[in-house]
């Protein structure tokens, strides 16, 4: 601490300086009881405390902002952007150390390392995290008319870039252009070092424009890490010994600045497998041309992916002449040269760089093999291996199962998910929007992070991602549904009414598919249970089956309702974009499944003609779906119709049509 601070902190700032105990948990005796302050804000992710602290403070139209040269940039740019979007039509921005007068009745806001002294004094007894990326928060006021504080605390500048992004989310609108801020304090820290997002699916690549879209989304949901990794890139594979074309490399130049922004570690992978000769010298400089290229442009984390290829045959005779016969060992004992050579030669000899990673061709099971003895035996501790559970797309991931994986490879694993990337055959016409799910609580003790592999459409993959990140921040008190609607709330914009849409929307994509017959999330959960409570009540009198008509009729005009809910409201437009097909088949299933219902309480009142007229508009509207084409498609699977609910929503129909012909003899 240096001799400016050993007196304490400034005046202005020491008549403010509360300290609360991070162990409350139930709002002191000063608190506003009204129902809003005593709700704890929705925070995603999901902090490991966040407590009452006391009355909820007014955001006031001036507010001073404290920082000094430790204060991350990034931090400070988001806070003063956030300020302003809550009422603050002035921010003055001093230094700790020449700070003006006080002024009672100002929000004053301190950013920067959670041990500046200011800080600390105001933080008081809120615990601090002595981990990478956290944080704390404390807001301190001393009576209605006094100088409020807001301390936001980082162990580093990630720590104090996340600790924005919280504070973010505690404004609370008190009506008119009037904000306040929810009084809480906050300790808070990642579970996983490594939290976000492989680009590692077949087909179309997102854009530069998306990917930029994507960095401000990591940000907000602090996840750190992006892998580049898009298999359709010829310059990432088929052409990897190539150098990018400037424009190209331009674009990854923007992309790297703006990950650095949002706090987000840019991954570059290049995945040489197909065509590499690992014994060649001259493999082995163009590999590292390739990856110097990008570190000239920032990036400081590398992979190096060897998934996807066949370790059955050499590409070239000198590796049949240094690692002999092609086979599970030999293949290893080539991959792990080159990885060797990578690390200690190019990232262990280039400041600041990450430990290398790379994916195993034998990257999605739990066998033991010559191939994974030889990498266990061999391969340098420092490259981390990644590993997509017990399957290419895992139903589940256990923490036994992550141990053994461990034991496998000689260290903790870095898992790529498989969720909700559709770029394979039983995903075809699907958007997949269930939540993240079926991952252990407690995975943070047994693998050192979590990446999603998203799928070709990249806003509405923020559904999955979001949950994945929430997930690897904090497995132990993540809640997959609640985690879900929080991502559907954020998609809209805070519009809750088109929130609302999203989860009807959401449930009739709900399915998530394996490679194999048996998908590990099931079809429209929502929407099953309201047809099971219906045909329940169906076996009673007409009086019950006209409730039950009434009641599932107002779900079937929320289903037909909700893409133009979704269109006309503050849902992000790339959302729009890349669900359209999607949406306009819902419209017109929503529709039929409204005309059915109709037809069904017409036919109970004894009106068949109106009923035969209904019945037929609903079979007209099915028709006029499964006509609706994804065109142009981002997949591989082409122009194919979107499933839509698929095996509910068409199967019900069917059993109702059926029903209204046989009629009289059912």
């Amino acid at each position: 601490m240096s001799n400016l601070w050993t007196r304490g902190v400034p005046a202005a700032l020491a008549a403010v300086a509360v300290a609360t105990s991070p162990s409350i948990v139930a709002p002191p005796a000063d608190t506003d009881l009204s129902p809003t302050a005593l709700t704890l804000p929705v925070v995603s992710p999901t902090p490991q405390s966040l407590t009452h602290a006391g009355r909820d403070v007014a955001v006031t139209g001036r507010v001073l902002l404290v920082v000094d040269e430790r204060t991350d940039a990034a931090a400070r740019d988001r806070l003063v952007k956030h300020l302003k979007g809550h009422g603050v039509e002035r921010v003055d921005i001093a230094d700790p150390r020449h700070l003006p007068k006080a002024s009672p009745g100002r929000l004053t806001v301190l950013l920067g390392p959670a041990e500046r002294p200011d800080i600390a004094q105001v933080l008081g007894g809120t615990a601090v995290p002595d981990r990478t990326d956290g944080y704390a928060i404390k807001v301190s006021s001393q009576g209605k008319a006094a100088s409020t504080v807001v301390a936001l605390g980082g162990h580093d500048e990630t720590g104090q870039f996340y600790a924005v992004q919280t504070l973010r989310q505690l404004f609370r609108h008190s009506g008119g252009k009037h904000w306040k801020i929810a009084n809480v304090q906050v300790t808070d820290f990642p579970s996983m070092g490594l939290r976000g997002t492989i680009e590692g699916f077949y087909g179309q690549p997102w854009t530069h424009a998306e990917r930029l879209d994507q960095m401000n989304f990591y940000g907000d949901i602090k996840a750190n890490t992006y892998v580049y990794a898009p298999k359709d890139d010829p310059f990432h594979r088929s052409k990897w010994r190539d150098p990018y074309p400037t424009d190209k490399l331009n674009e990854l130049g923007a992309l790297v600045a703006r990950a650095s922004a949002n706090h987000v570690r840019f991954t570059f992978a290049v995945s040489p497998g197909e065509s590499i000769c690992y014994s060649s010298p001259a493999d082995r400089v163009a590999l590292k041309a390739k990856l110097q290229a990008l570190y000239d442009l920032g990036t400081r984390a590398f992979s190096v992916p060897l998934d996807d290829i066949s370790y059955t045959k050499w590409n070239c005779d000198a590796d049949l002449r240094t690692y002999g016969a092609p086979g599970r060992a030999a293949a290893a004992a080539a991959q792990v040269d080159l990885m060797n050579d990578l690390q200690r030669t190019f990232i262990s000899t280039h400041p600041a760089t990450q430990p290398l990673q790379m994916v195993p061709t034998e990257y999605g099971d739990l066998t033991d093999t010559a191939y994974k003895q030889k990498l266990r035996a061999a391969l340098d501790p420092a490259v981390v291996v990644m590993w997509t559970g017990t399957d290419v797309v895992p139903p589940s991931i256990t923490n036994a199962q992550a141990d053994a994986s461990s034991k496998l490879f000689g260290r903790k694993v870095f898992v790529w998910d498989n969720y909700p990337v559709n770029d394979y055959g039983n995903t075809s016409g699907r958007l997949l929007l269930a939540p993240y799910d079926k991952r252990e609580a407690g995975l943070s003790d047994h693998i050192s992070g979590i990446v999603a592999n998203p799928m070709n459409q990249p806003y509405a993959s923020k559904v999955a991602v979001f949950g994945a990140a929430d997930f690897a921040w904090n497995d132990r008190a993540y809640q997959a549904d609640t985690s879900w609607r929080h991502a559907m709330a954020y998609l809209a914009g805070g519009d809750t009414t088109a929130a609302k849409a999203l989860q009807v929307f959401g449930d009739l994509e709900h399915l998530a598919p394996t490679f194999g017959a048996m998908p590990w999330q099931s079809q429209a959960p929502g929407l099953t249970q309201r047809f099971s409570n219906f045909w329940s009540a169906w076996n009673g009198s007409d009086r019950e089956r006209l409730k039950a008509v009434r009641e599932l009729r107002a779900y079937a005009l929320r289903v037909e309702r909700a893409p133009a809910t979704i269109r006309d409201g503050a849902v992000q437009q790339g959302f729009l974009v890349d669900t359209a097909p999607w949406l306009d088949a819902t419209a017109l299933w929503g529709r039929a499944l409204v005309k059915v219902n109709e037809a069904l309480d017409a036919r109970i009142r004894g009106l068949k003609a109106k009923s035969d007229r209904l019945a037929a508009e609903a079979r007209s509207l099915q028709a006029q779906a499964r006509a609706v084409r994804i065109a142009p498609s981002r997949n591989t699977w082409g122009e194919v119709q979107p499933k839509v609910g698929d095996g509910v929503l068409d199967t019900f129909l069917a059993r109702a049509d059926a029903l209204l012909t046989d009629w009289e003899t059912g």
